[in-house]
């Protein structure tokens, strides 16, 4: 019986064991895709306590809680920061074979030492003891991504966004790169007509512009994709349901957006047309500048309308949807190859159904100009744990190429995250590691160690080529 925890952990051969720490364990994290606040690492923040750093935005976490019948108090309400704490402590050993009960207790050892297990009984002691360690300098922000030997990270940030924190970070000669990512899911957000318009006049104004026609509109967007170059971002993102692929002329789009800004209402045809419009343009955008595009699909949002009135969006009542996805992605994806404007992308899926369907259609714009250039992305969301990793790395490698995958990233609002990339680089070495103990790959040592060396980060450093 192997110790819980242990410096094998998930390592179940020899073979896999010297991959791990022989050749992933000690490379460089580039995150490429997270939700972190740049004022935080900008202004070096300290956190008072491990609930503020740890439960504090994590849905993932108040799930678990809701499910185990904790109240919202001790979740998104006014309790103290202890009491939550506790609350989270008595909810741990209730998590098991959830991936938040590895996460939980991987996090508490890279990062404060801590190698007995949360529950009621040690919540108080464990709560003491971090705490006070991030109280210290040594566990600044900025100290913690070096603490993980983070290179390079990107944020997710709005067209809008004055970047202000990125560009303090870039001056302050910091030595990981904080990157803003371009996400413009507002400027085709047009479900609620007033809210677009509300967004129309905050990009008006961060564009410094007037907007009347689409051109208009258009101009004001590329204003702010150049803006974001000039920061250093070479990524965009984009979080739907599904790719919108609707037919459409240009004239069209100019008379919905004519319609949508006098302030009409329109039909669902009007609104995908007017989708599919925005992201063949942001797509051509990203093309002409040589970033990556990244799709997230498959999100079922905001189920729960009586808890999404009572605390917001984005905490915690979102789940995996059921969208058609193969044909207006291949629609989408031709459109752009057609006209050879198909920038380097990554197709990230939360419906563990469609991992073949994602992983086949990579294979079908990989064109030769860039390796890889093509990738179906990590597992996301609700597919970021052992399974759901595995199920993706299994995917890819049948249907593409996993050597030429660009590997993990974190996807979280948390500086406590990044032993993430730890667990998968665990996962991708016992699949290969069993695979060679199988006799099914051979025990190449040097050229598989490169091979998981590639995955878990040189991959990314020359697919991403930040400057």
């Amino acid at each position: 019986m192997k110790a819980f925890l242990n410096a094998d952990f998930i390592l179940q051969t020899a073979t896999a064991q010297k991959l791990y720490h022989d050749f992933a364990a000690d490379m460089p994290i580039i995150d490429y895709h997270n939700h972190l606040v740049p004022q935080q690492i900008a202004e070096d923040k300290q956190f008072d306590n491990i609930t503020q750093i740890w439960l504090y935005g994590d849905h993932y976490k108040w799930r678990a809680m809701r499910a185990h019948g904790v109240d919202e108090k001790y979740i998104t309400g006014n309790a103290s920061d202890e009491e939550k704490f506790m609350k989270w402590a008595e909810t741990v050993p209730y998590t098991m074979r959830n991936p938040l009960y590895h996460w939980t207790h991987l996090e508490l050892q890279r990062y404060f030492g801590v190698t007995e297990l949360l529950n009621a009984e040690s919540g108080k002691r464990i709560y003491d003891h971090c705490s006070a360690l991030l109280r210290t300098k040594e566990y600044s922000v900025k100290n913690l991504l070096l603490k993980m030997n983070v290179k390079a990270l990107c944020t997710t940030d709005d067209p809008i966004d004055d970047l202000a924190y990125h560009k303090q970070i870039a001056a302050s000669g910091f030595s990981v790169k904080v990157l803003p990512t371009f996400r413009p899911d507002k400027a085709m957000g047009v479900d609620d007509e007033i809210v677009f318009i509300e967004y129309v006049n905050a990009l008006a104004a961060a564009a410094g512009v007037s907007i009347r026609t689409l051109a208009d509109y258009k101009s004001a967007i590329t204003s702010r994709h150049d803006f974001f170059h000039a920061a250093g971002c070479r990524l965009s993102d984009h979080g739907l349901e599904h790719i919108y692929a609707e037919e459409f002329t240009e004239e069209e789009i100019e008379h919905i957006f004519e319609r949508l800004i006098t302030g009409k209402s329109l039909n669902k045809k009007e609104k995908w047309q007017f989708k599919s419009a925005m992201l063949i343009y942001f797509a051509h955008l990203d093309h002409a500048r040589g970033w990556t595009q990244q799709f997230h699909l498959g999100a079922l949002r905001n189920n729960n309308a009586r808890l999404l009135g009572a605390l917001g969006p984005d905490t915690g009542f979102d789940s995996i949807g059921d969208f058609e996805q193969a044909k207006p992605l291949s629609a989408f994806l031709n459109r752009l190859d057609s006209t050879n404007q198909l920038a380097k992308t990554i197709l990230y899926n939360l419906n563990p159904r469609d991992n073949e369907l994602f992983a086949a259609m990579t294979g079908n714009f990989q064109d030769g100009t860039l390796v890889g250039k093509i990738q179906f992305g990590s597992g996301w969301w609700f597919l970021d744990q052992k399974d759901g990793m595995e199920k993706q790395i299994n995917a890819l490698s049948n249907m593409g190429m996993l050597s030429h995958f660009v590997g993990m990233l974190t996807d979280s609002r948390s500086f406590l995250s990044f032993p993430r990339h730890e667990y998968f680089r665990r996962i991708l070495c016992n699949l290969i590691g069993n695979d060679v103990e199988n006799g099914e790959l051979p025990a190449d040592m040097p050229w598989l160690g490169k091979l998981v060396q590639d995955i878990s980060y040189t991959n990314a450093s020359e697919f991403f080529n930040f400057e």
